[in-house]
């Protein structure tokens, strides 16, 4: 089904049932101010997850004409007598995405993933441009929201895989924390901050991000609640789905301690996403010391907490909390036996690291995070809301429980797994217990 516009018929971009925005020559200047870029699930209320476009479309093409794929297609056509034909074509498909006249103005698609479009231009009895999209040797961008860990890291090897395949300049937006164990890794893709981002430099640009509005599917393909947390980046960029870990570079590797440990991290953003059961880390602490590890907690925190919850760092376990560089935690990670924690940051991490990571999660569903064969949820319980498309987490209520909030079963998700079942799944892992570090 074609999809078409004119500016008699102006559609309203804030409208999620329009196929794109169409703008007369009144509207220019509104043409090229930054479209705004959909929410993230760790976008702040008030600033931008991302930084926006440039103001007009990066690229030029002849009789004034200006088009890029920064944040969706976008197209800017100057005032002539003579009407403007435009047709949008996604060439994987062959799905006529737009066609209109316009005597001046511009269109933006909604689609902002990746999409292979060709845009051809007409005036009255010739053909004035034809561009099919082609990053090769081009400029890309590919921005991630800053003040997440595991996200960025579960996301950057679908960004290596888009470079890979198109053959483009690379540059990944993302934190600082998270360039400084990338860079060295990946030297043909240059990472920067949010704040050192030209963003007319880019021939394409897309955001990848956790859009839990996205009814419309406008910035992602698949929800990524139905995909997992990871995956969601092979959809929006187009690439191969399958996970893959990226890789790590830090100055120093050396092993931190001489004898045998475990690395564990209790703590985490939100109290849906903690191990709930009250005996739960006591007996898995002492469990592992009694197996002859030392038991390590790395987490930035050893209290964390809202109002009257407050969770602490379980005795038994030696404290190397703080705020200290990702190096120094993969550091740790990389010569532990393994790691025990939560569907949080730092079991990406350990899962980036390479060694076997015991995962404790009932709020998630085993297909929103990395494969390991040592995942431990109860199925018997109440599970995996945050991957059910009907909830919207509320990211700034600590003690969200969406089902069974203020009930006897509030976080019966992990409260219901007991320091047993984790122990059984602890005993799987080869070679537990034989120590020869």
């Amino acid at each position: 089904m074609n999809l078409a516009a004119t500016p008699d018929s102006m559609l309203n971009p804030a409208s999620p049932a329009a196929p794109g925005i169409v703008l007369d020559g009144a509207a220019t200047k509104a043409a090229q101010s930054a479209f705004p870029v959909a929410g993230s699930a760790a976008a702040s209320p008030k600033k931008p997850a991302f930084p926006a476009p440039a103001p007009i479309p990066t690229q030029q093409g002849p009789n004034g004409i200006r088009f890029d794929f920064n944040d969706g297609f976008r197209l800017t056509v100057p005032e002539n007598h003579r009407p403007w034909k435009l047709r949008l074509t996604d060439l994987d498909t062959g799905k006529v995405e737009f066609e209109t006249e316009l005597r001046a103005g511009g269109i933006r698609s909604h689609k902002r993933y990746y999409a292979r479009y060709r845009v051809e231009l007409w005036q009255p009895g010739e053909s004035v441009f034809i561009h099919d999209y082609s990053a090769t040797d081009r400029e890309v961008l590919i921005q991630m929201p800053v003040g997440t860990l595991g996200d960025s890291i579960g996301w950057l090897p679908y960004a290596v895989k888009f470079a890979q395949r198109h053959r483009c300049k690379l540059t990944c937006a993302m934190g600082e924390n998270l360039i400084s164990i990338f860079r060295d890794a990946y030297p043909d893709i240059a990472f920067l901050t949010h704040e050192e981002v030209k963003t007319e430099r880019y021939y394409a640009t897309y955001s990848i991000g956790l859009f839990f509005d996205d009814k419309a599917a406008h910035s992602q393909p698949r929800d990524f609640r139905q995909v997992g947390l990871h995956r969601t980046a092979g959809y929006i960029l187009g690439v191969d789905p399958t996970e893959m870990k990226p890789r790590l570079a830090i100055g120093n590797d050396t092993r931190p301690i001489a004898e045998p440990y475990v690395c564990i991290s209790v703590q985490s953003t939100t109290q849906s996403k903690y191990w709930n059961n009250p005996e739960g880390w006591r007996g898995v602490v002492a469990f592992l010391k009694e197996a002859g590890y030392r038991v390590v907690c790395i987490d930035q925190k050893a209290v964390h907490g809202r109002g009257e919850v407050w969770n602490h760092m379980p005795a038994g376990a030696e404290d190397e909390t703080g705020d200290k560089p990702l190096a120094e935690r993969i550091r740790y990670l990389r010569h532990a036996a393994f790691f025990v924690g939560l569907s949080s940051g730092l079991s990406w991490l350990a899962w980036a690291a390479d060694i076997p990571v015991v995962m404790i999660s009932g709020f998630t569903h085993p297909t929103n995070e990395f494969n390991t064969p040592y995942r431990v949820i109860n199925f018997n319980a109440c599970n995996s809301c945050w991957n059910d498309p009907a909830i919207r987490f509320d990211h700034y209520d600590f003690l969200y429980c969406p089902r069974h909030r203020a009930t006897p079963r509030q976080f019966e998700c992990t409260r219901l797994i007991t320091a047993e079942q984790v122990k059984t799944v602890i005993r799987r892992i080869p070679r537990f217990g034989e120590h020869d570090c």
